[in-house]
């Protein structure tokens, strides 16, 4: 079937509501572990089904699923609005490890190893994965925008920065898009003006972890045993406690799912594109099952008291990160 589609910014490229975030077949999520040739499986279904949209970054591995992403590209590179992020750098990845580098040299080095890891020569989005307290964002910024002169970027995104930082990167090229997490567990955007800022100014919101790192799904329980190396194996958000105490999120997810015979994963992706006609959904999988799912959250249309039920819900229980 048709994806619906968005463009980036009122002049931009349209690309699908609902794209793909690429991270979880190497990074992150080690719950339920598959092989590379699985995750290209699923990165290639996702296309041919017309998912247009495909996120990945240097950091994921680090580095391993770029190559996957290039993998699946092959002969597939013109169907693809392709976005990867510079500016954090792995120091020990069973410990997921990483700092903000946002050096000129530094991201310079890390777009040229996308671009070959990508097996591409250009790459449709690319990010500043962090702003570095350490460098001027317009120092960092102005590297990537060479990039864009140099015809290796067409378009520069920020992730998970202030409005300060929107700001200052825009006054020395356009901000494109922002990418931060949205979803009715985390709806910090919606209040910290940076929401507001994109729609001011013409630039994407680019929506992760809408699926509430698979909680807000309804796949996990309380006392899951994560493995070590699995980001909520840490995370405040994935105690025991915490998720018996978060149970009001999901039930809310579910009744409204039950009521529309949706999941509730199409649940959430319609909230977040609800919420403004510059949203973009990237929800994150490496199951093809989950692709054609998350897929059926294009045409799901929540109501007025639908909204009103979701955004009435409580905060989280647990910070986002430990």
């Amino acid at each position: 079937m048709d994806l619906a589609t968005r463009t980036l910014g009122p002049a931009g490229p349209a690309l699908t509501a609902i794209g793909l975030g690429c991270m979880s077949a190497s990074w992150g999520y080690k719950l339920q572990p598959q092989s590379d040739a699985v995750s290209v499986a699923t990165f290639i279904h996702a296309i041919d089904r017309g998912v247009t949209h495909l996120d990945t970054a240097a950091m994921y591995g680090p580095e391993h699923n770029e190559h996957l992403v290039g993998e699946a590209l092959q002969g597939r590179r013109d169907r693809v609005f392709l976005a990867s992020k510079a500016g954090l750098t792995v120091d020990d990845a069973a410990t997921r490890k990483v700092r903000k580098d946002g050096r000129p040299d530094v991201l310079r080095r890390q777009a040229e190893g996308s671009l070959r890891r990508l097996r591409v020569d250009e790459v449709d989005l690319y990010y500043l994965h962090r702003v570095d307290p350490k460098v001027p964002v317009e120092e960092s910024w102005g590297a990537l925008s060479e990039l864009v002169t140099e015809g290796k970027v067409r378009h520069l995104g920020l992730s998970e920065c202030t409005v300060d930082d929107l700001d200052r990167a825009h006054a020395v090229h356009p901000v494109a898009a922002l990418q931060s997490e949205l979803s009715p567990w985390t709806r910090d955007p919606l209040g910290n003006g940076t929401f507001a800022w994109c729609a001011e100014h013409g630039a994407a919101f680019v929506a992760f972890g809408v699926l509430g790192r698979g909680y807000l799904t309804g796949s996990l329980e309380p006392g899951t045993a994560f493995p070590s190396d699995d980001f909520r194996a840490t995370n405040p958000r994935f105690t025991p406690e915490a998720m018996r105490a978060n149970r009001p999120l999901l039930d809310a997810i579910r009744t409204i799912a039950d009521h529309h015979r949706a999941t509730p994963a199409q649940v959430l992706i319609a909230w977040a594109l609800a919420q403004g006609p510059h949203v973009l959904a990237i929800p994150g999988t490496k199951r093809r099952a989950y692709v054609d799912d998350n897929a059926g959250g294009d045409g799901l249309v929540l109501s007025t008291d639908d909204l009103a039920r979701i955004d009435a819900l409580p905060a989280a229980v647990g910070a986002r990160y430990g």
